[in-house]
């Protein structure tokens, strides 16, 4: 999302994080020019009490785990995205099948940015 508009706050957190982002992810992101490499994975727990216009959860399980928001939350969106890291077979196939999710992820953010971000900006 942040990629759409420089003027959007965004926030990435997890019910489970994990300890690095994954190399993958990294590098199918700096294939789009956008560069994670220092990005460090947050739990979600920091996040409970702020305000935020879009909660969205993306992974399958997520929407069932993702806590409760004390702070106001306008929307609350959920898009069931297959969680690349179940990736398996060689180097080649794994990093398809990162692609894959990272450009159905930004198909979807792309369309909620147009039809329903932007024009409130």
């Amino acid at each position: 999302m942040k990629s759409f508009d420089s003027r959007l706050q965004v926030y990435s957190a997890g019910v489970n994080p994990a300890r690095h982002v994954q190399p993958e992810t990294v590098r199918v992101m700096a294939e789009k020019g956008i560069d994670i490499s220092d990005h460090v994975p947050q739990h979600v727990d920091d996040y409970l009490d702020m305000n935020f216009d879009y909660v969205i959860t993306v992974c399958d399980h997520a929407n069932e785990t993702c806590p409760f928001f004390s702070g106001k939350v306008r929307h609350r969106l959920h898009f069931p995205f297959e969680d690349p890291f179940s990736a398996f077979g060689g180097m080649d196939a794994v990093i398809r099948k990162y692609r894959r999710i990272r450009d159905e992820i930004e198909i979807t953010f792309r369309k909620l940015y147009e039809k329903k971000i932007r024009e409130k900006l």
